[in-house]
């Protein structure tokens, strides 16, 4: 009989063999779902000195198959942690991510402690973004905007989760008409589909787990900014903001795109990697 921690020290060979897998980290965390335990405890790590039971055994051999064959660990786990939050996540729906975060770090940096603050949330996906908002500061009225019906399970999810308010709709941010149904807004935030198709056909396996619909911005990758800005400039009110995740090459071309639509103030924002990574601008 092995022990559970030869089941690690097994599984971490074989995931090894996965490009951009840290399979120490994996193997514990997979381990962790089978045990339902957190595989950062004490608890866990003693754990590890015991005899694997067969059932054990098997499931965590199937979890690892799945990682082997591709599938993110945040599917197979089921959630992710974004901001100091856990937020459902599984096949349908963009997984959550660290560089992300900057964007909760710019609205918190500009908005604090508001008596009110009306936000929309575009392509919405989980709702990491809006729902941490919502989270961190008081009076938000938070609207969510998601396309896709897999995704729009998890956003509904979420927001159970955390005991939201915020009402959710089902539509195509490019659609021209759907603005037409918010109120004016102080803050605009959106995470939309920027990779180009040359960044498509590059994608790690993992990442080509994720759904494209979430993931291609075009050909050169900007056309959600180019729709986006224009069609949704109307619904700020005046001083109010737009916020884009961007990719690390389109500070200029998104930004540049603000300021012929009017906004003031356009600055770009660098990530921990000093890569560009959010686009913000105000409305005059």
């Amino acid at each position: 009989m092995s022990t559970y921690g030869q089941l690690i020290t097994d599984a971490v060979r074989e995931l090894s063999s996965l490009e951009y897998s840290d399979a120490a980290l994996e193997s514990k965390e997979l381990l962790g779902l089978v045990l339902g335990m957190d595989c950062r405890s004490a608890e866990f790590d003693e754990k590890l000195w015991q005899e694997a039971d067969d059932d054990s055994e098997q499931r965590f051999f199937d979890l690892c198959q799945r990682r082997l064959h591709g599938e993110p660990l945040q599917y197979i786990i089921g959630e992710w942690d974004f901001y100091g939050k856990t937020f459902k996540v599984g096949k349908g729906v963009l997984i959550p991510r660290q560089d992300t975060e900057l964007l909760i770090d710019i609205v918190l940096e500009q908005y604090k402690n508001p008596d009110r603050l009306s936000v929309i949330d575009l392509c919405a996906g989980s709702g990491c973004i809006g729902l941490t908002i919502e989270q961190r500061l008081s009076g938000v009225s938070l609207a969510m905007v998601e396309k896709y019906t897999d995704a729009i399970e998890y956003l509904f999810d979420n927001r159970l989760r955390f005991g939201s308010s915020a009402r959710i709709v089902k539509g195509d941010v490019n659609d021209e008409t759907l603005p037409k149904q918010f109120r004016k807004a102080d803050l605009i935030v959106c995470n939309p589909p920027y990779l180009t198709a040359k960044d498509m056909k590059e994608l790690q396996t993992e990442v080509g787990a994720e759904p494209v619909e979430a993931l291609y911005g075009g050909e050169d990758g900007l056309d959600f900014y180019r729709s986006i800005i224009r069609i949704w400039k109307d619904v700020l009110n005046v001083g109010g903001a737009m916020l884009f995740e961007i990719g690390s090459t389109q500070g200029k071309e998104v930004s540049d795109m603000l300021i012929q639509h009017g906004f003031k103030d356009v600055r770009v924002r660098r990530d921990l990697s000093g890569n560009d990574r959010a686009v913000i601008g105000f409305k005059k």
